[in-house]
């Protein structure tokens, strides 16, 4: 079952979303012991889960403090999620780091086509410090692909980055950049290139950094600066192996193999439906050796295409009481 499981994750034809979405449950269910003590819980087994809404989300607080990986594996990679002083991290022990390079990769290839296309330049200052990050290592794997000698990484050298973005122009390349919010909007105040032709994505990243702005804000300042009508955004986070991608007007997409749902916030088995204000839970099928079912703090909408759209995210007080009923 599992190496049939791997073959169908990515959905190739004659694969429906909610017919391997049930194997993965069923599969998790039986290797993943927290997520199985976690439906025992709730008294949500296999015998009760016939359809997506019956199927329990596990909290991402899961990740700091439990080794969320199924049962029989060791970990290939551990990534970490950033923290403020002293706060636990998350960490994603991650059984097969393909599933991660094909999910990224495929979705990738989706929305903006063969890497190779583009110079891919890498602001990410704080995530460098680090090393643990899956979007490092993400974008780590992009530069490779991208062939291009001036793609790479940027840690804190503005000008660095400005003579590369120039050159990249004098050679008639298109630039991919991808920064962490606040390093992009240092960048924007120390140089304005003329990026109308390329592609700018944020990832957020804000915290403790800059005064917090509204993401309209943000992509208004980013936009000002580089002479960019759309600015682009990317949804993850450590404890998932697939990302959405917003390509400018604030409404994520998501890859055949992810799907977001709006849950009750007070009611966490409970969904409000589309355009109603709820908080997310997220499937993503390539997290096929951890937990597929995911439910984040962020509040959010889903639309009837599927695409989502990010509000905020939930105080600590409603965070702690929608989770009350999930303490092990």
């Amino acid at each position: 079952m599992q190496k049939k499981l791997k073959d169908i994750v990515f959905l190739p034809p004659g694969n429906s979303f909610d017919d391997v979405a049930h194997q993965v449950f069923l599969y998790q269910y039986e290797h993943t012991a927290v997520y199985r003590q976690f439906c025992d819980s709730l008294k949500r087994t296999p015998r009760s889960v016939s359809s997506l809404t019956d199927i329990p989300f596990l909290p991402v607080q899961f990740f700091k403090s439990h080794q969320v990986m199924a049962d029989g594996f060791s970990a290939q990679k551990v990534f970490e999620s950033s923290t403020t002083s002293g706060a636990i991290p998350s960490r994603h022990f991650v059984a097969d780091i393909e599933l991660y390079e094909q999910s990224y990769l495929k979705a990738f290839q989706i929305f903006y086509g063969d890497p190779a296309q583009y110079c891919f330049l890498a602001l990410l200052p704080s995530y460098l410090d680090r090393g643990t990050s899956s979007l490092l290592y993400m974008a780590d794997d992009l530069i490779e692909r991208s062939a291009h000698d001036l793609s790479g990484f940027i840690n804190k050298d503005f000008e660095e980055l400005n003579q590369r973005i120039e050159a990249a122009h004098q050679a008639g390349q298109k630039i991919f950049l991808l920064g962490v919010t606040y390093a992009l909007l240092d960048f924007a105040d120390a140089y304005k290139p003329d990026l109308r032709n390329d592609i700018v994505m944020e990832t957020g990243g804000m915290k403790g950094r800059r005064k917090e702005l509204t993401r309209e804000e943000i992509h208004k300042q980013l936009g000002d600066a580089f002479n960019i009508t759309s600015i682009h955004s990317e949804y993850g986070m450590t404890e998932l192996l697939s990302q959405a991608y917003s390509r400018g007007n604030g409404t994520f997409e998501c890859p055949p193999w992810m799907r977001v749902l709006a849950r009750d916030p007070y009611d966490p088995m409970s969904y409000v439906g589309t355009l109603k204000t709820g908080a997310l839970n997220i499937i993503d099928l390539a997290n096929l050796y951890s937990c597929s079912f995911l439910s984040v703090s962020d509040l959010g909408r889903v639309y009837d295409d599927g695409s989502f759209e990010v509000l905020g995210r939930m105080d600590s007080a409603e965070i702690r009481g929608c989770n009350l009923m999930y303490e092990m």
